[in-house]
């Protein structure tokens, strides 16, 4: 069976809601084996919950990624009873302003989350994937390589984001890791309503068709799109792809301007 991904282990940081939770349920559905990274507990338990109910396989950690020590703490005692085949770097923070609206503390909290997470994640489980090889995903956005108003500290991110996965894919190809990004234009997610609700009241519907009207295919995406992209990239059909960047973005990138 094609994108099969039976008796594999999983990573998946900030796996309880939005983009996370689609890939947290997809890879489960397709026989992985899914360790969901959160902090927030009650969306942990609600998509554990939801990925047992199908029938598959999941289990909670509570884990702050821009913290080296407890990821390589939760990572060590799951490799003590797992190979850890996948690794899927998604948990993130969002900031919106230009760089004089982005105070030091902004800035540190986005870098702190977005590149040091991803840093603190793929260094723990570097060591062990190098035993058996595995695949690396990191949650990139169209920010990384188009400019997007307003997003300063967050277009930094993804940038680094985005480099991080062509060094990781030059620097382990040799030991079986493969590692791509995915870069999502707007994504429709629990953020997404709560941005709206909190900025625009009343005139949500309004904002969110204005929004959407930006990817020239006239839409946001959805979740789950960018789950099944992370299964085809992690999955063998895509055994031939690596240090690649793959935008999913109604064509945002190249159909804009």
């Amino acid at each position: 069976m094609k994108f099969s991904l039976n008796n594999k282990v999983a990573i998946v940081t900030g796996g309880g809601s939005g983009i996370g939770k689609a890939i947290s349920k997809t890879l489960a559905e397709h026989g992985t084996y899914v360790h969901i990274f959160e902090l927030n507990a009650d969306n942990a338990k609600t998509t554990k919950d939801e990925i047992e109910k199908q029938g598959g396989l999941a289990e909670v950690h509570n884990c702050d990624v821009s913290n080296q020590q407890n990821v390589i703490n939760v990572i060590d005692n799951i490799s003590k009873k797992h190979t850890i085949d996948i690794l899927v770097n998604n948990a993130g923070v969002p900031h919106i302003g230009n760089v004089e609206k982005t105070l030091e503390a902004d800035f540190d909290r986005v870098f702190n989350v977005n590149v040091k997470g991803v840093y603190n994640c793929i260094f723990s489980v570097i060591p062990y994937m190098k035993k058996n090889g595995g695949v690396i995903i990191n949650m990139a956005s169209v920010a990384a390589s188009v400019a997007v108003s307003d997003r300063f500290a967050y277009s930094m991110s993804k940038g680094a984001t985005l480099t991080m996965t062509y060094s990781v894919a030059k620097d382990y190809i040799a030991h079986g890791i493969r590692c791509n990004c995915i870069s999502p234009a707007r994504i429709h997610t629990p953020f997404v309503d709560g941005f709206l609700k909190s900025n625009y009241p009343g005139k949500e519907e309004e904002m969110f068709d204005k929004l959407s009207k930006t990817q020239p295919i006239g839409r946001m995406g959805t979740p789950q799109e960018v789950a099944n992209l992370a299964l085809y990239l992690c999955s063998d059909e895509a055994a031939f792809i690596t240090g690649t960047d793959f935008p999913i973005d109604g064509g945002f990138i190249k159909l804009n301007g």
